[in-house]
């Protein structure tokens, strides 16, 4: 116990002094190797999340952003939804305090003892293309898999290479229902279809990540421009980059274009169900297209369950949807 051996000739003196008895000096010694082993522990797990920078929830001003709940940020605080495996989105302009709440929830999770991983939309993506040259992509899956919470930064802000729709939704379907995401995006979920270029793929994803999820839209002056917002043009300050998903005119849930959303977006099982429908409708593909995204989709439920699983986790049963291959006879 190195830390204990370093205190003990003061916890000595102290005792020698009657400041303290021996039952309060052993307390003392433990708590002191214990608060530096908790440290390292939390410093090793900090560098394995390879988190771009350190943030906690204190140094975020809630008062620069009145479209946020503070109250609801802190609900989040407390990591049920990495218990429940749920998708926390995080959407608004560049620059309004979206990667600083998904880094101070990721300090709170691994002080909490939770694993995390954290990395760009354009990085995992392009670890993934590299571990498919290399034939070793479900290996790669695994290994994003194995952490409680893995937090997607930046999406929308760079162009998906070709096929990294793919790579990117076989990542979602294996995290499904079994770890807790974090993504934060600069563009609406209507666009989608432009950032990963296929809206199929786009389909497929949010028809994943809307399930079990919360989403927190930010609206807002950019928080990293809050010390010099008198230099920044009147029209940008205002301006939101975020459009909302397109809402058919028919739907009872349509809202007058003249009112704007003063609070974060919040939604349960029904609002989610809701939006995801709203956004299907507008990324709404062609019948070929449709056709191909049943066949994609059974390829993929497919390779997942017979390659991508834990040896343990493996199963001989056929994959939901296909037809079991007939014998041949010799």
């Amino acid at each position: 116990m190195p830390r204990a051996i370093e205190i003990l000739d003061a916890t000595v003196r102290r005792i020698e002094r009657g400041e303290m008895n021996a039952l309060e000096a052993i307390d003392a010694l433990l708590a002191e190797e214990l608060t530096l082993r908790e440290n390292r522990r939390v410093k090793m797990a900090l560098v394995m999340a390879r988190l771009s920078a350190i943030k906690t929830l204190a140094g975020f001003d809630f008062s620069f952003q009145p479209s946020l709940d503070k109250s609801r940020i802190m609900a989040l605080a407390e990591l049920r939804f990495i218990d429940r495996a749920e998708v926390l989105h995080l959407i608004g302009p560049p620059g309004t305090g979206k990667s600083h709440l998904s880094l101070a929830l990721a300090v709170e999770a691994v002080k909490a003892g939770r694993s995390v991983y954290f990395g760009a939309l354009a990085d995992i993506i392009s670890a993934l293309a590299k571990a498919e040259r290399e034939g070793v992509l479900c290996e790669k899956i695994r290994f994003f898999c194995r952490f409680a919470l893995l937090i997607v930064d930046e999406i929308g802000y760079l162009p998906v290479i070709p096929g990294g729709g793919n790579l990117f939704f076989q990542l979602v379907n294996a995290r499904y229902e079994k770890g807790a995401m974090i993504l934060t995006s600069n563009r609406g979920f209507s666009e989608w279809g432009h950032v990963f270029g296929d809206p199929v793929v786009a389909t497929a994803l949010l028809d994943r990540l809307l399930h079990h999820a919360t989403v927190i839209q930010i609206e807002g002056a950019r928080y990293r421009l809050r010390e010099h917002a008198d230099l920044v043009p009147e029209n940008i300050q205002s301006k939101s980059l975020i459009q909302p998903s397109p809402i058919p005119a028919n739907s009872q849930t349509s809202r007058p274009a003249a009112q704007k959303r003063s609070e974060p977006l919040v939604c349960d099982d029904r609002k989610v169900a809701e939006l995801a429908d709203e956004v299907k409708k507008a990324l709404a593909a062609a019948p070929a297209q449709r056709k191909r995204l049943l066949g994609d989709e059974r390829r993929w439920v497919a390779e997942r369950d017979n390659q991508c699983l834990l040896p343990s986790q493996a199963t001989t049963a056929p994959s939901p949807g296909l037809a079991p291959t007939p014998s041949t006879k010799a």
